[in-house]
């Protein structure tokens, strides 16, 4: 009954269309007119030689704007260390998260560089989403496959992006460990086939559990056959990345030269005694101008852990957003970013900039979309995780450029790093975490306001790649 009504709304819908719109259809006369604006002329011809025959970004490039940025900047985060790099894989998240704690090892220790495990936390990420994913599918078991909740988490089983909230909740309960404790591995460097059989057999499973409450088997019995899947999901995590310590020892040189003692240590003993950062104190802030602003919003499902805390954070204008940041620079504490990186941004230089590529002349046709019309229309979202790590600070005490550590890599932008002009900052930042102590209190009494929950299938909150 329900697909005939479905089927029969379709049609309506399809009839009201015709009735408004009674030259909706193209006919040959109108094809004809389109087809008679396009001119050969002498440019129009060797336009078209030179886009079908090279890179449209290459030839987008507007030299005018060439040697007007430079990546002098006046305010940066503690000494720059070697850049890290993710390779082939979604872990950005996870290199950014890490990446913004380690100023604060190499410092206590006086170290020149040190570097976390991140296979270590991205094992352990992967484990416990596949417990979600479970559990999950077995809350949602009476719902119909083709419900919107169960076809999103059918579609999204695992992955391997995530953000800072999936991380604060993974480190307060593996803990950390440095990278000589469980190194890189070619499948935490390459992801796509490990991930791509993690999604089949999850998919497998769901549909297993499914049928179990289906049939009305006991939540004891349900539970035992979870924990069965999951030591399946295990082998497959220690297989291609490794087995996580339980214990390791730890010695380092520092700039001095001195060697220390080796210390054993436990991954929890060793965030809370190497690092001793409570990742609590930091919050996330979204600039979302769909939404309203100064509000809380808690994405639903968008976590790791079953027992952790929803994506949640602050939607704010730009200009707040930015005063905090500039605050957290000047003391010293580098910050989690993402943004939509693929926009105007000049991979080989390191700049990102609004004004990088001209589409509009190399093609004759306006876009001019903003901000807030390109998340409408899916055209713009968060797409990376960096580490925001400086500022330039004009004399009137504006910003006109930021700093940011990637994780691609030395090879990659300016050894490394990009610098973002302020307008870009504003067009395609997404999201920023800062310590609390550089928020303003009336900011942070947000927190304690009822939070609008958000659907996890909203484009906005794809996990950073």
């Amino acid at each position: 009954m329900k697909k005939i009504l479905l089927l029969a709304l379709v049609i309506a819908g399809i009839t009201t269309l015709n009735a408004q719109n009674t030259n909706g259809k193209l006919d040959m006369k109108t094809i004809h007119k389109i087809m008679s604006s396009y001119k050969n002329s002498p440019a129009n011809i060797a336009l078209q030689n030179a886009i079908t025959h090279n890179d449209i970004r290459k030839l987008a490039k507007d030299r005018g704007n060439e040697g007007k940025v430079n990546h002098f900047i006046n305010h940066k985060v503690t000494d720059a260390l070697a850049t890290t790099n993710q390779k082939s894989s979604g872990r950005c998240w996870l290199f950014t998260s890490l990446n913004t704690l380690r100023p604060v090892v190499t410092k206590k220790y006086n170290l020149s560089n040190f570097e976390f495990s991140e296979n270590y936390n991205f094992f352990w990420d992967q484990f416990e989403k596949a417990n979600l994913f479970m559990e999950i599918a077995i809350s949602t078991a009476k719902e119909p496959m083709d419900s919107r909740m169960v076809t999103w988490l059918f579609h999204n089983p695992i992955g391997d992006g995530g953000q800072w909230a999936t991380f604060n909740d993974l480190v307060k309960k593996y803990g950390l460990v440095p990278s000589s404790a469980m190194p890189e591995t070619y499948q935490s460097n390459h992801t796509s086939n490990m991930s791509r059989l993690l999604r089949r057999k999850l998919r497998e499973d769901g549909l297993e559990l499914r049928r179990m409450v289906a049939g009305k088997a006991s939540g004891k019995q349900i539970n035992a056959r979870k924990i069965s899947m999951l030591t399946q999901i295990y082998r497959i995590l220690v297989l291609n990345l490794g087995e996580p310590p339980q214990e390791f020892t730890w010695q380092y040189k520092n700039k001095n030269g001195k060697i220390s003692q080796p210390v054993k240590y436990t991954p929890q003993s060793f965030f809370k005694q190497v690092v001793g950062v409570n990742v609590d104190n930091y919050v996330m802030f979204m600039n979302d101008p769909t939404r309203p602003y100064y509000k809380l919003y808690d994405v639903e499902f968008d976590r790791n852990l079953v027992e952790g805390g929803n994506w949640k954070y602050i939607n704010l204008p730009n200009d707040t957003i930015k005063k905090f940041a500039i605050k957290s620079i000047l003391g010293n504490q580098a910050m989690y970013l993402s943004c939509d990186v693929g926009k105007q941004f000049d991979d080989k230089a390191g700049f990102l900039d609004t004004k990088l590529y001209d589409y509009n002349d190399l093609f004759g046709v306006r876009f001019g979309m903003n901000k807030k019309q390109r998340i409408k229309t899916f055209d713009s979202g968060s797409t990376h995780g960096m580490a925001l790590v400086g500022v330039n600070l004009l004399s009137d005490g504006k910003p006109d450029k930021w700093l940011i550590e990637n994780s691609w890599g030395a090879d990659k932008g300016n050894h490394g790093f990009l610098t973002a002009t302020d307008k870009w900052f504003d067009n395609y930042m997404f999201r920023l975490v800062i310590n609390k102590k550089y928020i303003s209190q009336d900011v942070l009494k947000i927190l304690k306001s009822k939070a609008v929950l958000l659907p996890p299938w909203d484009p906005v909150f794809a996990p950073e790649q």
